[in-house]
């Protein structure tokens, strides 16, 4: 791991933390009750989580660029020990978009970035036991700094360039927490080797 690397996350991390919360009443998160009749016969309850009036369906991106480093962003608004998350891109699939659209748009507004291509490597529930959220990890190549950052209101990100190497440890090293950058690591893992 560059030491200069590591020092700089370290910065962001403690520029980012949280250093009081207080609970207030919340809009983006619901959740509505249902009842399952099952061809048995038999009967469940279960409640579904929704977010923002939509599934919660997201985009994950593993960024790379021309010089094969992977753009990383350090961001606050998690619900953490640690209450700063590192991870990948990513956002929600708004309404009447497509994924690929969402990956592109997400991956524009948090970095600045915009890749040659884009394919995408896998899909998965997020929480099927609560949520019909669906994810989609995708695999940005050749990204290119091109615009500023375009964050919502409410969205402070910091973003880094890691070697995989680097990524691979700095989640040995407790840094990545997030299942769905870990989960992209994994999914992208064997084509990132091959390209680098």
């Amino acid at each position: 791991m560059r030491k200069e690397k590591l020092e700089e996350l370290k910065y962001y991390i403690e520029e980012l933390k949280t250093i009081k919360s207080v609970s207030t009443n919340g809009t983006f998160l619901k959740n509505e009750a249902y009842e399952f009749t099952l061809s048995n016969g038999f009967v469940i309850k279960r409640e579904k989580l929704i977010k923002g009036n939509n599934d919660g369906s997201a985009v994950i991106i593993m960024p790379v660029t021309n010089n094969n480093e992977i753009l990383t962003v350090v961001e606050p608004r998690v619900f953490t020990k640690e209450t700063v998350g590192v991870g990948l891109p990513a956002g929600y699939i708004e309404k009447g978009e497509y994924p690929q659209d969402s990956a592109l748009r997400e991956l524009r507004e948090e970095t600045g970035y915009i890749p040659k291509s884009i394919i995408e490597v896998d899909s998965f529930y997020q929480d099927e036991g609560c949520s019909s959220a669906y994810n989609h990890i995708f695999l940005a190549l050749n990204c290119i700094k091109k615009y500023p950052q375009q964050l919502d209101k409410d969205e402070l990100i910091r973003y880094m360039l890691f070697s995989y190497e680097e990524l691979v440890e700095l989640e040995k090293l407790g840094y990545i927490k997030g299942a769905n950058t870990k989960l992209a690591l994994a999914k992208t893992k064997n084509f990132i080797r091959r390209k680098i």
